[in-house]
Formats: structure tokens, C-alpha cells, sequence
């Protein structure tokens, strides 16, 4: 097993720390499949009573997945970017259907696969180092691991606006939109790790009791200001008319989002759009195919790799997208995305 991944038992705990703290966590092959080894092993082990995940140092919970591997691996038409999506997306699944309570310690930077191994728990605290966002249309990609199950169950428009702008959102905005279920100081979370630890949570009300008695007030969420502009702006299935009113509204909220959409790749932005509508009314396990399929295509497209070479290889943040304008991405170039995959790249899960 990689020692990028802690995986033990404590007490009644499976606990399982994310390793690689200069690389904010960010998810590797290897952390896929320890965590999913360790989630296997626990499920059915009645000494483990819940599981918890946190992250190694203060920085970062999970920044995400191994972005410039799949850069690579797509460009070389290799099969490591599949393999990693495939089983991530297993383990999203396993955790979203886990048996147990599953609580994610969502404190630092915690941005897509991030978001992919917290948000599916039954759990998830916030702190107050917490920044979380779906920023994958700024490297032409899509909100994955999940993305397009929870952020179109959000209230209203929230989860259009975060997949379009990769919005950053802070403890409050977590609590506020239900990402986080609960709020604990950073500085109370050893305390947090220690009472459950050492807890009795044989009885199914301990956990939330411990959670309770370790839970704090984060404070006023700005989506309490901005929740009805972004209901109107964010409205409907295009992202054009979306740009259109926001860009006509007029106040300084909305002169940002016009700015900042303005940054994105236009075929990312129509494909978050129709990935985000489509996983409205499908099972989770329906939508983890679909995912798959999305970003095993945009392998074949040129963004991903432009968006990752400007943000993360040059960094000079200055991508060429193509095509370069919202007109120039027709429906039938988003329809191909949707397309199946060959019947052996298909998804499957774990058990199958």
C-alpha cells in the first residue's frame, strides 16, 4: 500500500489521511486504490464503526486529481487517464453507497476529485480553512467525480453557477448550500479527531452527538446576497442567454461573472451545461457513466490539454480555446460527448 495514503484503525474509526501535503493531496492512482482497498476491507468489519478522512498539513484537504498525468497520458494515447477516471469514479460510487457513516474533514483546499471523495459522504465538516470549488472549466474539462449528481440537487441555480465559474466557496457558503453538513473551528478539529476516537459509537446517535458538541458558527454566507442574482442569471439550458443577462445586468456581482466566464473554454462551459441539466434526474451510478464517457472524450478534443498546459504546465494563463467563441461550439460537437464508449471502456463498479 502507498504511503501516500494512512490508512488505519482507531478506536471504533477507520481513519484514512490523505499523504501528500506539498501536493495539497492531490489524488494519484495509487491513493485511488488504497482508499478503495481500505473502504473494502472496513465495510464489512463490525469493529469499524465509522470512517473519517482528512488531510495531511493545513493547506490542503485534496486538491484534486493527478491533472498533468491525465494531460499526458491523453496526449500520448495511453490508457493511464482512463484507468485513473475509471476506478476514481469506482470509488466515488463506493463511497456515495457506502453503508457506514463516512465523514470528510473538508478543511484547506478542496477542489474536483476533492470534492469527489468528501461530498459523497454522509458527513462532511467544513473549517475555517476551507475553499471549495469545481474549477475544471478553466482547463477545458467538466465538474466530474460526481459533479453533475450534487451540484444540480443544490437549491436553485447554485450548482450551474459553481460548474460555470468554478466559484470558490468558504465554510459559510458550504454550510449555507448543504456541501458541508457541519462546521468545526480548525483549531477545535484535533479535539474533533480525538473525542471520536476515543468514542463509544456503538450507539448510531454518538456521532452526531460528538459532531454537535464540536460544531461552531461559520459566519454569514455571501449567497445570502447573491442567491437571487445568480437564480436569474443561471436559469435555463444556454449558456449564451446565461451570458447575456449577466452581462446586461449591470451591478458589480455580475460584471465578475462576466469576466470570469469570459476565462473559460465556450466548449467546457456548454458541456458543463448539458452534463449539470442531464444528471438532474438520473441515479448516481447513471451519471458515473456518463462522466466517464465525457471525459474520456474530451481526450480526443484540444482544450483539455490547451486549458492544462496554460494553467498548470506554462502557467501563463493565457489558453487558447477552440473554438474561441460560445457560437462556434454547435450542438452536435456536445452531442459527441454523450456518445458510448466501446463496451470494454465502459464503466463498471465495484462487485460487477
Amino acid at each position: 500500500m502507498t504511503d501516500e495514503i494512512i490508512a488505519r484503525k482507531v478506536g471504533q474509526l477507520g481513519r484514512i489521511t490523505l499523504n501528500r501535503p506539498k501536493a495539497l493531496n492531490a489524488l494519484s492512482m495509487d491513493m485511488v486504490h488504497a482508499m478503495t482497498q481500505a473502504l473494502l476491507a472496513w465495510k464489512d468489519d463490525d469493529s469499524v464503526k465509522v470512517v473519517v478522512v482528512d488531510g495531511e498539513g493545513e493547506k490542503g484537504f485534496c486538491a484534486g486529481g493527478d491533472i498533468r498525468m491525465l494531460h499526458d497520458s491523453g496526449k500520448a494515447g495511453g490508457e493511464d487517464a482512463w484507468r485513473f477516471w475509471h476506478d476514481e469514479y469506482q470509488l466515488n460510487t463506493l463511497i456515495k453507497e457506502y453503508p457506514k457513516a463516512y465523514v470528510a474533514l473538508i478543511d484547506g483546499i478542496t477542489m474536483g476529485g476533492g470534492v469527489g471523495i468528501s461530498v459523497h459522504g454522509s458527513h462532511r465538516v467544513a473549517g475555517d480553512r476551507t475553499m471549495l470549488a469545481m474549477p475544471e472549466t478553466g482547463i477545458g474539462f467538466f465538474p466530474d467525480v460526481g459533479g453533475t449528481y450534487f451540484l444540480p440537487r443544490l437549491a436553485g441555480e447554485i450548482g450551474m453557477w459553481m460548474g460555470l465559474t468554478g466559484a470558490r466557496l468558504k465554510a459559510a457558503d458550504c454550510v449555507a448550500t448543504g456541501i458541508a453538513t457541519h462546521y468545526t473551528p480548525s483549531a477545535d478539529l484535533p479535539a474533533l479527531i480525538a473525542a471520536l476516537d476515543s468514542a463509544d459509537l456503538s450507539d448510531e446517535d454518538a456521532l452526531e452527538v460528538i459532531l454537535e458538541e464540536h460544531s461552531g458558527d461559520p459566519g454569514d454566507s455571501d449567497l445570502a446576497v447573491t442567491r437571487g442574482l445568480i437564480d436569474a442569471a443561471f436559469a435555463g439550458d444556454d449558456v449564451a442567454t446565461m451570458v447575456s443577462r449577466i452581462t446586461d445586468a449591470g451591478d458589480i456581482w455580475s460584471e465578475k461573472q462576466a469576466k470570469i466566464i469570459a476565462t473559460k473554454s465556450p466548449t467546457s462551459l456548454k458541456l458543463t451545461c448539458a452534463a449539470i441539466r442531464s444528471g438532474a434526474d438520473k441515479s448516481f451510478e447513471d451519471v458515473m457513466r456518463q462522466e466517464l464517457r465525457l471525459s474520456t472524450h474530451c481526450l480526443g478534443g484540444v482544450d483539455f490539454y490547451e486549458g492544462v498546459r496554460a494553467v498548470i504546465i506554462d502557467k501563463d494563463n493565457a489558453p487558447n480555446w477552440s473554438p474561441a467563441t460560445l457560437d462556434g461550439v454547435d450542438d452536435a460537437m456536445i452531442a459527441a460527448y454523450f456518445e458510448p464508449l466501446s463496451s470494454d471502456k465502459e464503466l463498471t463498479f465495484l462487485g460487477e
